[in-house]
């Protein structure tokens, strides 16, 4: 537990220092601060063939315009016999589709607190992602989006998932 709340601090401390310097970025009239993904998430455990349901949280900033993206995520899922929370910390590359479409690919840590038939687990592992934006207009103030993706978990056992999020987009200047 207390590798956990280092990992988070730390995760904090870098995505903080991060954010003040888009800020300032935002300030000089460039794109807005950060970008908040509003959802739900479904996912599908490939060892023990059970799905789960939940919402789905996220917000992303970009350091390094078209370059570097990062996200922090939370999501609660449950399923028939159990219940999870998932949190994840995703590095994206972002590349323009359009001016009005964007598609990244991310990589990074996630940890899964379980409670799975009252057996209750902590695991860290590593998550794929795809993400798909749509924005109606060009001032990226609200869109939708879609993200495919792939966790596997490095204990032993090795759980592995497929999962989808998706939902709205809104732009914090």
């Amino acid at each position: 537990m207390r590798q956990l709340i280092i990992i988070l601090l730390f995760l904090y401390v870098a995505t903080t220092a991060i954010a003040q310097n888009t800020l300032l970025d935002s300030a000089r009239g460039k794109e807005s601060f950060a970008v908040a993904e509003l959802g739900g998430a479904a996912g599908f455990s490939i060892n023990n063939r059970s799905y789960n349901f939940g919402p789905s949280v996220a917000i992303e900033i970009s350091p390094i315009e078209n370059w570097l993206e990062l996200e922090l995520g939370i999501s609660p899922a449950f399923g028939a016999n159990s219940n999870q929370l998932a949190a994840d910390f995703l590095i994206k590359k972002p590349w323009t589709l359009s001016p009005k479409a964007e598609f990244m690919f991310g990589a990074g840590p996630v940890w899964t607190h379980s409670n799975d038939q009252g057996v209750i687990t902590n695991d860290v592992g590593g998550e794929l992602a795809l993400d798909f934006m749509f924005w109606p207009n060009k001032k990226h103030k609200f869109g939708w989006y879609a993200e495919p993706e792939y966790d596997q978990s490095f204990r032993k056992g090795h759980e592995q998932s497929f999962g989808i999020s998706g939902g709205l987009l809104v732009a914090i200047p």
